[in-house]
């Protein structure tokens, strides 16, 4: 049974979360702001950093979130035969990941890449991502239509690579090239998997 504080805990939290969640379906997550929270939310900013360390740490966990959504809707599709069907199936991953630099920077910051801090959620996801790719890859090599010379994971964790690398770019470039995260995509995971 649930103490009556823990359960006022756990049901604040859950409000602070449907609040940002709100706020970013208005406009974004670049338009999160702790004073916007907290007053739609009628609670003190000190309640809300008690729940998450700063801001983006509340960002990371509904980026997080989504970012698993992402995943199980992936892991729920055929699994591609080809190279241009795993970019078909990362294509709205890319999508969602392009559309903000900050929800880039915050699965960067956040996933353990760069040794800044962890989210247990954006990590995972990570990881996952890697496993999906990897499961993906075994019957494509086991069928010879991709390279077979490198483990199936090696090859998983430069896909990885390149992702964070293509969106990196369309971050710099300000989306100049007139390329898609996607169609950007393609030829990297064409030369990397095609022997």
């Amino acid at each position: 049974m649930t103490r009556a504080p823990q359960k006022r805990r756990l049901e604040t939290r859950a409000r602070l979360l449907a609040v940002a969640e709100e706020i970013v379906a208005e406009g974004g997550y670049g338009a999160l702001r702790a004073e916007d929270v907290v007053s739609r939310a009628g609670v003190a900013k000190g309640t809300l950093f008690s729940h998450f360390r700063d801001m983006d740490g509340l960002l990371a966990v509904l980026i997080g979130g989504r970012v698993m959504t992402l995943l199980d809707e992936m892991e729920q599709t055929a699994p591609p035969q080809s190279p241009a069907q795993i970019c078909a199936v990362l294509a709205p991953q890319l999508e969602f990941v392009g559309r903000e630099r900050v929800i880039f920077d915050i699965l960067l910051r956040y996933s353990g890449v760069t040794a800044a801090q962890a989210e247990e959620v954006i990590a995972e996801g990570f990881l996952r991502q890697v496993s999906i790719l990897e499961d993906w890859l075994r019957p494509m090599q086991a069928a010879g239509s991709i390279r077979t010379d490198q483990p199936a994971l090696l090859l998983a964790e430069g896909i990885q690579g390149f992702l964070n690398h293509v969106l990196a770019i369309w971050f710099c470039q300000e989306h100049d090239t007139g390329d898609s995260p996607r169609a950007a995509l393609q030829p990297y995971i064409d030369a990397w998997l095609v022997t």
